[in-house]
């Protein structure tokens, strides 16, 4: 055989499953279909947000957390609905990897050597109600190096693994079969790419030089995702979504194709809940893209007022940074704005210097060059951060104005006619403004806003003072426009908590084993319906070091 195991993809979760494997001394094949440069795959490219239960960063920031209060939350999030059958092994994985983020998670990452920043962000606050949607407490524990700091130590044991020749790389391989016999994986078939010396997460050719194949006592699957296909999206996009958009951002490299998992049902695999998915709302195209149709997405205190197409204020829980779903829902089935791709931000210059984060380690070059000078000034100082600036300087969907009208005239000038009028826009912005004259209100954001600045992460680098929108003191006002910025899939590869891809009759396949996107982050959908974020990341540590220690046993 050509290796004990074969690794197919060469993002973090095939590079943990990598590091396990090698670490007992099994000789692992990494197949990929880009090339070096690519090592780390998606996840290179993300903020590098961990979720941690009862973390000794919450508890000296005040923060009291449980495992009951994060697997509430879970529960409550996930509405896993179909435990019987699609979501039988989600259920288990999902109650599992909450116990290890509540447990061994944060000791292990330390173990090699990924450290966190003080501070622990409050994303995805959910939909207002305590059993529902959305983190009960802050939980979002930013890696210091974003996702380049996760990646790294895999990255370095694979390299190590080659010099000490327990791993080879296979670059510019693209996998087009799995071969199963009789009931066994037996290895891998596929394309030898022409090579291509393209930068990291740049679109690579797809022209063929050879055909390749490998084999192996087990194969384990950490391909990815779907967010590139916007076919595949648009094919499994669900009705309870409404109609996907005419025309979205994409969040991820083109590699991030979906194939593997057509490929893998074509080898008798069973996937389940493919029409879950994870898209973000707050998008806005990139004034420098490195992959096409490239979107950031922006990371959104509570501040800002969120107005659709047509100018109304979204509803709650469509608020900045609460329930993701829900506001995409919202946007996609309310039958006058379904036919518009986007919604709208107004905000003030000071919010925009408190609470713009934009995701991504290539938006946060401070945190991701690990200089804390540069982040002590850039999230702590004044004025707008770098890269939020150059934006909102060059960015395509940013506009600023002095006044409101004006603002609104350059607003309608980003669209194909003019859908706003200034005057209903200012209604409802006095309306909220109005609201400020005491320290309590009606209004569900002004409340967020008051109950997120409680918390002190919040209020010293997250959240503006409370101000009046209109208050010219607190200007020039911002319009951005937002787009659909495509990035999960929550579905895919069934698993068992061994990380073995189950077969169409939900019994195991010998040798095969799934891990990260490809397999729903464990289980075939560990997060349900919705994520709790920093568990994506999370799930392709947990999933790929699962599947590898799984993969080492059985080829001992």
């Amino acid at each position: 055989m050509d290796a004990d195991v074969i690794v197919v993809g060469a993002g973090l979760a095939g590079l943990v499953a990598a590091h396990e494997l090698t670490s007992k001394g099994r000789r692992v094949a990494l197949v990929d279909q880009e090339n070096a440069a690519n090592l780390g795959g998606q996840a290179f490219w993300s903020f590098g947000g961990l979720f941690l239960v009862d973390s000794p960063e919450q508890r000296r920031l005040g923060i009291k957390d449980s495992f009951d209060l994060a697997w509430s939350d879970w529960q409550g999030s996930a509405r896993f609905d179909r435990v019987a059958d699609e979501d039988s092994w989600a259920v288990r994985w999902a109650r599992a990897y909450v116990e290890w983020a509540a447990g061994e998670k944060r000791s292990w990452l330390d173990g090699h050597g990924i450290k966190l920043l003080p501070t622990v962000g409050w994303a995805e606050r959910g939909d207002l109600r305590a059993d529902g949607h959305g983190n009960s407490v802050p939980r979002f524990h930013v890696t210091w190096g974003t996702g380049t700091g996760v990646v790294e130590p895999f990255v370095d044991s694979a390299r190590q693994a080659a010099r000490d020749g327990l791993l080879t790389f296979y670059h510019r391989h693209q996998v087009d079969e799995l071969v199963v016999e009789d009931g066994a994986a037996r290895g891998v078939r596929g394309t030898v790419l022409a090579e291509d010396r393209s930068a990291r997460g740049v679109a690579s050719n797809r022209d063929r030089v050879g055909d390749f194949e490998l084999t192996a006592q087990a194969v384990v699957v950490t391909t990815g995702g779907i967010g590139a296909n916007h076919d595949i999206v648009r094919r499994y996009w669900p009705e309870r979504l409404g109609t996907p958009p005419a025309e979205m951002v994409t969040g991820v490299p083109a590699y991030v194709d979906g194939r593997m998992l057509d490929i893998s049902a074509g080898a008798g695999v069973r996937l389940v809940n493919r029409d879950r998915m994870w898209h973000y709302t707050e998008g806005v195209r990139n004034w420098d893209p490195i992959w096409p149709g490239h979107g950031i997405r922006i990371l959104p205190g509570p501040s800002s007022m969120w107005f659709d197409a047509l100018g109304r204020r979204l509803p709650d829980p469509c608020l900045p940074g609460y329930d993701t779903l829900s506001t995409l829902e919202h946007l996609r089935t309310t039958e006058d704005i379904a036919g518009h791709d986007h919604s709208w931000f107004i905000l003030t210059r000071k919010i925009i210097e408190k609470e713009f984060a934009l995701s991504g380690s290539e938006q946060n070059p401070d945190i991701t060059a690990k200089d804390r000078a540069a982040v002590l000034k850039n999230r702590l100082g004044k004025g707008v951060p770098g890269p939020v600036d150059d934006f909102l300087r060059k960015g395509a969907d940013f506009v600023t104005a002095p006044n409101l009208e004006q603002l609104v005239a350059k607003m309608n000038e980003l669209t194909d006619k003019p859908l706003l009028d200034a005057a209903e826009l200012r209604r409802q912005i006095e309306a909220r403004d109005l609201q400020l004259a005491n320290p309590y209100s009606k209004d569900a954001q002004i409340q967020g806003i008051r109950n997120a600045r409680r918390y002190i992460g919040d209020r010293l680098g997250r959240v503006a003072t409370p101000h009046r929108i209109l208050d010219p003191a607190a200007g020039p006002l911002i319009g951005v426009k937002l787009h659909v910025l495509t990035r999960k899939t929550l579905g895919g590869i069934q698993t068992d908590l061994d990380s073995r891809a189950l077969g169409t009759d939900g019994t195991p396949i010998d040798g095969l084993y799934a891990a990260g996107e490809v397999a729903g982050f464990g289980g075939g959908g560990v997060h349900g319906y919705n994520a709790l974020e920093g568990t994506f990341l999370g799930g392709c540590l947990f999933s790929g070091r699962a599947a590898g220690r799984a993969a080492a046993a059985q080829s001992a």
